[in-house]
């Protein structure tokens, strides 16, 4: 059977399975979409679960999704989601433009293909800035391009957070510009209208139309995306249990099934504290020495090619104003090219024309050193 039928056979099988369990278990509505010939869809991104949230409104496109490289390192797995589905590989911490050449490809060639715009899931509820190369990938494809909104998947499915909170997630396709649409517009007229379409604010909507997401443990995790207490001013001091935030300074503040703390001082929502503490992080407010912070159980790979990893070590990760070390290795801040964090234990990084990846074994907070990074 030629590869790119089976994609659409199993495709066409899996649909009538995975909506009902998907629908069920996020509450999720959906609206479809009907469109021939090969398109570009472009959606925000807030939770891991979203090519299939994004899928539920195609019953009648198989389409090829742009996943994160590390998805090609997990052996069976890996196997299994290339034969059912062929995703496409982006090494974040990099460029991209390997990747924007396999997209191309896969559309002129008549194939549909779907991404996240912002380069990761966000961490605070707001979607982020949209990659700036998408508007001219998609003018260069030749195809339709299909921005796509889903609303409510953060509080049901944070990056940060652990299982899904049942609650209500919508998923609708906003606008569909044709080829002759795109060729009259400039990539950056084409970036402008992809973030006006996907842009999506947890806490907005949520203050006009509260809705209830219930679940277990819903604060458990949160010391992922949160990394300065703003009771006592430090870094890593932060913990959680079930729907509790706390730190041992006497800050305790309860997660509610709405998404805001109670009590609402000093910050009723997540967003509100994330950019208070990145605030402060830039101004160097908080105790600290020559090591701005550290983390503990860490392991240091290099990633080959053919997506092997090679272990160089395992120990502290060191933040330094000049300087990232982890594991007796030294990155200086000035040599490393692209930096994301992975999920939420992975950094990854290109240095030197390498790739390289920190996993956190044993919890800790990454993205204080993204956050250091950035500011070079």
């Amino acid at each position: 059977m030629e590869i790119y039928e089976r994609h659409r056979r199993v495709w066409r099988g899996l649909y009538p399975l995975l909506r009902p369990w998907i629908c069920g278990k996020f509450g999720m509505e959906h609206e479809d979409l009907h469109i021939s010939g090969p398109f570009l869809l472009v959606s925000n991104h807030v939770t891991a679960w979203d090519p299939l949230l994004v899928a539920m409104s195609l019953p009648e496109n198989q389409m090829y999704y742009v996943a994160s490289e590390h998805l090609f390192r997990l052996g069976f797995v890996t196997k299994l989601l290339e034969y059912l589905v062929a995703p496409i590989p982006r090494r974040k911490g990099t460029t991209g433009s390997d990747t924007a050449k396999a997209c191309l490809r896969h559309l002129k060639a008549g194939r549909s293909v779907g991404l996240f715009a912002e380069g990761e899931q966000c961490w605070d509820g707001k979607t982020c800035p949209v990659f700036p190369a998408t508007g001219k990938l998609a003018r260069l494809s030749g195809a339709s391009l299909v921005t796509y909104r889903l609303e409510g998947g953060y509080l049901s499915k944070p990056r940060w957070g652990k299982g899904v909170r049942k609650g209500r997630v919508l998923g609708h396709p906003v606008h569909v510009y044709s080829p002759e649409q795109l060729k009259a517009m400039t990539p950056a007229q084409i970036d402008a209208a992809i973030q006006r379409d996907i842009s999506e604010d947890a806490w907005e909507r949520q203050r006009k139309d509260p809705v209830r997401y219930r679940g277990r443990t819903p604060a458990e995790g949160m010391e992922r995306a949160l990394f300065l207490c703003p009771g006592c001013g430090r870094i890593g001091t932060l913990k959680t249990k079930k729907d509790r935030v706390f730190c041992d300074c006497g800050l305790d503040l309860r997660y509610t099934e709405t998404g805001f703390f109670s009590p609402d001082s000093p910050f009723e929502d997540l967003a509100q504290w994330d950019a208070w503490q990145h605030e402060k992080l830039r101004a160097r407010d908080f105790p600290h020495k020559e090591r701005l912070f550290a983390d503990d159980h860490m392991l240091l790979t290099r990633v080959a090619q053919g997506h092997r990893e090679e272990v160089m070590g395992r120990g502290a990760l060191e933040q330094f104003e000049d300087r990232l070390v982890c594991a007796g290795h030294d990155f200086p801040m000035a040599e490393i090219g692209n930096m994301a964090v992975v999920v939420t234990n992975r950094l990854v990084f290109s240095f030197r024309d390498e790739y390289w990846q920190i996993k956190a074994e044993k919890g800790g907070n990454l993205r204080k050193y993204l956050a250091i990074w950035k500011e070079r």
